[in-house]
């Protein structure tokens, strides 16, 4: 499960996550970074969400994700790392990785977490300094850096369209069992398929009953897309979402179901257990 071209450490994965809006994508990202990173394994999780609600799935509060400043929006960094003597004119090449180590923010999860921001330049394809910027250091996390990476993608196609993605492990989508929903999946995986991306998932989110469930099965199969888990729907995670707080895994079906995947996808490290309590 290499991205082209790309050696990865052993106990490295770097996963995106996608998915049509509302069918808890988030939920999804920060539990299974979360998970691994109870392994004892570094971990970065990445909100590239134009709303970044990441944060909260990661254990912080709403004062302390608010203090975040997305990369993109720090007007200071991007000039440091772009500007020139010259008006009009950026630098394409600079270095990233102290971005990282200045923006990414420790989270009670385990994961640190980096706030993507949005790109706020006319076209998606622009070249502004800050695209520049988000562009080098998505690349960086995920060909150079041998932390764990789970990207929080924003919601629909662009991100594969701008090439967003480009080398990642995995790609997971996360439906729910709405035709609409599933139809966007379907989208997804036909666009990642043509990217290259080595290894696409389905993740049925929310499921309520066993029609759903089937129906989700019926449609991975029919399309020959592999679906790697299905989460039951969960007052407790509801609960959890009104209240600001995180799901515990003693408490939460859901959170346990993701526990699962996580370890489906990449074992614990021999020897090591992972944190109890919540995720």
């Amino acid at each position: 499960m290499h991205a082209r071209g790309v050696r990865r450490e052993s106990g490295t994965m770097k996963i995106a996550v996608s998915g049509k809006g509302g069918v808890g994508k988030t939920f999804v990202a920060g539990s299974l970074a979360a998970r691994f990173a109870g392994t004892g394994r570094p971990v970065i999780a990445i909100d590239a969400d134009p709303a970044p609600t990441l944060a909260f799935a990661l254990g912080l509060s709403y004062e302390e994700a608010e203090e975040i400043v997305p990369v993109a929006e720090n007007e200071e960094l991007i000039r440091l790392k772009t500007g020139t003597a010259t008006p009009g004119v950026f630098r394409l090449t600079f270095s990233v990785d102290d971005i990282i180590r200045s923006a990414a923010v420790p989270t009670p999860s385990g994961a640190s977490l980096l706030v993507m921001g949005t790109v706020r330049a006319a076209g998606a394809g622009c070249t502004c300094p800050a695209h520049a910027v988000l562009r080098a250091l998505f690349r960086h996390l995920v060909v150079e850096r041998d932390e764990v990476v789970v990207m929080d993608m924003e919601a629909g196609i662009e991100h594969l369209g701008r090439g967003t993605s480009s080398h990642v492990d995995l790609l997971l989508i996360v439906s729910d069992a709405n035709l609409r929903s599933l139809e966007v999946a379907l989208t997804i995986a036909a666009l990642a398929r043509g990217a290259g991306i080595p290894r696409i998932g389905l993740v049925g989110n929310r499921v309520t009953g066993k029609r759903q469930e089937e129906a989700i099965r019926t449609f991975a199969e029919k399309h020959g897309i592999e679906l790697l888990a299905v989460i039951p729907y969960d007052e407790a995670v509801a609960d959890a979402g009104m209240a600001g707080t995180v799901a515990s895994m003693e408490g939460s079906a859901a959170v346990r179901a993701i526990a699962a995947l996580s370890d489906r996808l990449m074992p614990p490290p021999a020897g090591r257990g992972t944190k109890g309590g919540g995720l």
